[in-house]
């Protein structure tokens, strides 16, 4: 099983950590650009075996109120973004994991 509410950084510090980590925090500046949005939804499709689920977990560590995820993100692209900690860690973050389907949700 595992948790759905808030999950913490864990997964996505062990993707980092790995000697084949490439950085694709890019794809959190482009999440923040939607944020507030007529139409904030996001569909990240790739073929298999091209990084789903560790975006996923990079997207939740970065969101989720049940971690604190700072000293994770330094040194990767996101940081060097001037908005970087405006919505560092301030959501109530739901992670799902299906076989087919891959699903995270942002609530205040």
């Amino acid at each position: 099983m595992g948790i759905y509410l808030n999950p913490g950084n864990e997964q996505f510090a062990v993707s980092v950590n790995s000697e084949l980590y490439v950085d694709k925090t890019d794809l959190i500046t482009y999440t923040n650009s939607r944020i507030g949005k007529d139409r904030p939804l996001i569909c990240s499709s790739r073929p298999r075996r091209f990084g789903k689920t560790m975006a996923v977990t990079m997207l939740s560590a970065y969101y989720s109120k049940g971690c604190h995820s700072e000293n994770l993100f330094m040194g990767l692209n996101i940081s060097q973004n001037e908005i970087f900690k405006m919505h560092l860690n301030k959501y109530n973050v739901i992670f799902w994991i299906s076989s087919g389907c891959t699903e995270m949700r942002l609530r205040k």
